[in-house]
């Protein structure tokens, strides 16, 4: 009496008697010979906590634990308390002689969940193949393909998923779908935001319209900056995806990926031609929402392109000499910069004055608000010359693209903007430095009697300038030959 006592607490407690719930055990582990005890004790075999022992069984594809629960005359037409029914899950396992079994007991090959997924949800949603084959071509439950509670299609629920075998089977059987879901996204909305490329790739085969806008407006490529989908991105920029589409807020895939602070997505952006002007709803272009967060790398590859695509309007094919390889607004690491970067970075940080960055930028046209967009980060009393490096790092840029030669440049636009004296300074700070390595210094230091060659050179200061810049003429020409004569090697 007291073990019938304790019994009955468990099973008031935890919704199973002891025996009840080692049998929903054993077929969770396919342990027939466990079930064949625990059945002879006249165990109620369709007890369920949350579940019965056959949605463990199908669950688990124990084919064996299966037929013996069938055999015994295991209910089929129960659910969870998710509505949950045992044909739901044969259909996520993709086991199609469970399957058949389940549907030769009687179980209803049209149940549904809570949120109305019937079978071919379920299997569209886990790559179930031959589930899906069955159902339409031996069943003929063409009836099934509806959406489910959410507004999704099995073919919908394939693409979210990314499976590019399930995709390409139901465009077979003619259930390939453009139809939107109750959030307005399309099976490439859902393929784009979950970073399915194969899938994208399949997609994009059969779309027509691949810039359909979701309920928030947000297109494929919007949905796939914003999840950080780099290969995605430029898939659907490859299909000819509308580069300048809004949201809803009004903002273009550039503004969500400056938001973001992503610069490899950003790169990609720009060198597909984005439109640079387009302002959000509350009037910020993608440079002033990049200068908003804060993002200085990002806002300089901005102005980059700005200034890159405005030359090329004004002066079309300025840069035929430069590939779309070689295009890029990214910050330049390259070896052949090296050493005008370095020159660059002592006109900035020892030699301008506050103030005199702007000026030298209104002389390079930088306009208003980039120069307002490069001063937004970075404050105090020096971060001028912070300003002034990032200018004169985005002058060069300009500077190399449009085929001169930068320390020709440089040295001519310093003179003609008023600032002689800080090319003379730039050299000389440059030249005190390597006195005792440059080839210059060597040559002062080792000849010296008057009316030598070495006596004037050292005498005159602008023939030393003028040396100086002709050295790193050479040095940049030499530098740029060699990396282009390495790139030109067959692998």
């Amino acid at each position: 009496n007291s073990r019938a006592f304790s019994c009955k607490r468990v099973a008031d407690c935890c919704g199973l008697l002891p025996d009840e719930r080692e049998f929903q055990h054993a077929a969770k582990m396919n342990n027939l010979e466990t079930m064949e005890k625990l059945f002879k004790k006249n165990l109620n075999i369709n007890a369920m906590d949350p579940r019965t022992a056959l949605h463990f069984a199908v669950a688990r594809s124990h084919t064996s634990a299966v037929d013996f629960l069938l055999h015994h005359k295991a209910r089929v037409d129960m659910a969870d308390q998710h509505g949950l029914t045992v044909i739901h899950l044969a259909a996520w396992t993709g086991n199609l002689d469970i399957m058949r079994k389940l549907v030769k007991a009687g179980a209803d090959q049209r149940a549904k969940n809570e949120e109305g997924m019937n079978a071919l949800h379920f299997a569209a949603q886990n790559n179930s193949v031959k589930v899906i084959d069955y159902f339409l071509q031996d069943l003929h439950l063409t009836d099934l393909n509806k959406p489910d509670g959410k507004g999704r299609k099995p073919f919908l629920l394939a693409a979210e998923r990314g499976h590019a075998d399930m995709i390409n089977n139901l465009v077979a059987l003619n259930l390939f779908t453009t139809e939107k879901d109750k959030e307005g996204n399309t099976a490439l909305h859902l393929a784009a935001k979950n970073g399915h490329s194969e899938a994208v790739e399949i997609l994009l085969q059969h779309w027509d319209e691949i810039n359909d806008l979701n309920q928030q407006k947000n297109s494929p490529l919007h949905l796939a900056v914003i999840n950080n989908h780099l290969l995605i991105v430029r898939k659907l920029l490859e299909a000819n995806h509308d580069i300048n589409f809004l949201n809803h807020r009004q903002e273009t895939p550039l503004h969500l990926a400056a938001d973001l602070g992503n610069v490899e997505m950003v790169e990609m952006l720009l060198k597909a031609g984005c439109d640079l002007k387009i302002t959000d709803r509350h009037g910020k272009t993608a440079l002033a929402v990049a200068s908003r967060s804060n993002y200085a790398l990002i806002v300089d590859m901005i102005i980059k392109a700005e200034r890159y695509y405005a030359t090329e309007q004004a002066h079309p094919g300025h840069s035929d000499g430069w590939s779309d390889s070689d295009l890029s607004f990214k910050q330049d690491h390259s070896a052949q910069t090296k050493q005008l970067r370095s020159s660059l970075w002592n006109l900035a940080y020892n030699h301008l004055k506050p103030q005199e960055w702007k000026i030298l930028a209104l002389f390079w046209k930088f306009t208003d608000e980039q120069i307002k967009a490069i001063e937004e980060q970075w404050t105090g009393k020096k971060s001028y010359k912070e300003h002034g490096h990032r200018m004169l790092l985005i002058w060069l840029h300009g500077a190399l693209l449009s085929c001169q030669n930068p320390v020709k440049l440089i040295f001519k636009d310093l003179v003609e903007a008023g600032f002689q004296h800080l090319a003379g300074k730039l050299f000389l700070t440059k030249y005190d430095q390597r006195r005792k390595h440059c080839h210059f210094s060597l040559l002062c230091n080792s000849i010296q009697p008057k009316g030598s060659t070495a006596y004037y050179f050292k005498k005159d200061s602008s023939l030393i300038i003028s040396s100086w810049w002709s050295f790193l003429f050479i040095q940049y020409n030499i530098n740029n030959t060699i990396t282009k004569h390495n790139s030109d090697l067959p692998e």
